[in-house]
């Protein structure tokens, strides 16, 4: 399972069992609210096992396995509908930049997110994007299956150049059932991603945004003469960097996160901004569930 994959040890995927992904919107033919309660209880479908943690309800406890094995597991049960769930996860040559750091953090964010959603039997696809929309990768059916949607993760290599409108486009056309719709990337494009976000939020899909940066894409360190060069395009730039240069620049980072930001709550979605100087913990339980994501 978890433990063969080297983009998340078997100790922080057992942290992830007491989390399950949210939304928010109402979706016809499935089911919407505040919160997805799939939880354990008497009388529904049975789904899984997950290890007993402090907080749990006792009601909900295999007395049986207990008395085999002497530990506490519980017993989980389905009691909705499932809200699709689609991760779009940026493989442009913008997110190798830097070492690369940007885009392991996304893979291992991404894989995070699939095994809650397999954890709690949501539908879960991931789907590479960079010029265009890449095939899906389709996983279902429980923790068993992690090991698979691992070993795509780490398969992936970044190429091409960010072009989300026709990626948007690809994706209203190829996706019509609406569904929870998690986007990771570090959102640079020089098209924008505003348009794009307006279009999948008016088609209904709910959008959970998630800007990857490095510190230095945010705080630069460099001063002088610099001659720039796009890791997509291959077009350079030569500036002049000093302290006024480099505060205007982070000025106008900061103005373009908010505006992500707006897009998302706009179409009742949310938004969470992570530097890849912060623990992937730290992103999932302070982060997530702090805007709502997870629960």
């Amino acid at each position: 399972m978890g433990s063969r994959t080297s983009l998340i040890d078997r100790k922080f995927l057992e942290k992830l069992e007491r989390l399950a992904i949210r939304w928010q919107k109402s979706l016809p033919g499935l089911v919407g609210g505040n919160f997805p309660s799939r939880q354990a209880g008497p009388g529904q479908e049975f789904l899984d096992h997950r290890q007993f943690h402090y907080g749990d309800d006792l009601r909900a406890v295999n007395w049986r396995a207990y008395l085999r094995f002497e530990k506490l597991f519980l017993k989980m049960f389905h009691i909705e509908p499932r809200v699709p769930v689609r991760l779009l996860l940026d493989t442009s040559l913008s997110m190798a930049t830097g070492g690369g750091a940007k885009f392991d953090y996304g893979r291992r964010l991404a894989a995070a997110l699939s095994y809650v959603g397999l954890l709690r039997h949501d539908t879960v696809a991931i789907l590479p994007f960079s010029d265009g929309l890449g095939e899906a990768f389709l996983c279902s059916g429980g923790r068993h299956r992690f090991g698979p949607a691992a070993e795509y993760l780490e398969g992936l290599r970044c190429a091409g150049r960010t072009r989300f409108a026709g990626v948007a486009r690809e994706f209203t056309a190829r996706y019509a059932q609406r569904g929870l719709l998690v986007l990771i990337s570090d959102f640079l494009d020089d098209e924008g991603f505003e348009r794009p976000l307006e279009l999948l939020g008016g088609f209904g899909h709910e959008l959970m945004l998630i800007q990857l940066w490095d510190p230095e894409d945010r705080e630069p360190y460099w001063t002088g003469p610099l001659a720039l060069q796009d890791a997509e395009t291959g077009r350079t730039l030569e500036i002049d960097v000093d302290g006024k240069t480099r505060s205007a620049y982070t000025q106008a980072f900061d103005a373009y996160a908010r505006s992500l930001e707006r897009a998302a709550l706009s179409t009742g979605g949310r938004y969470l901004g992570v530097p890849t100087s912060q623990p992937l913990e730290e992103a999932i339980f302070a982060g997530l569930t702090g805007v709502g994501g997870l629960a």
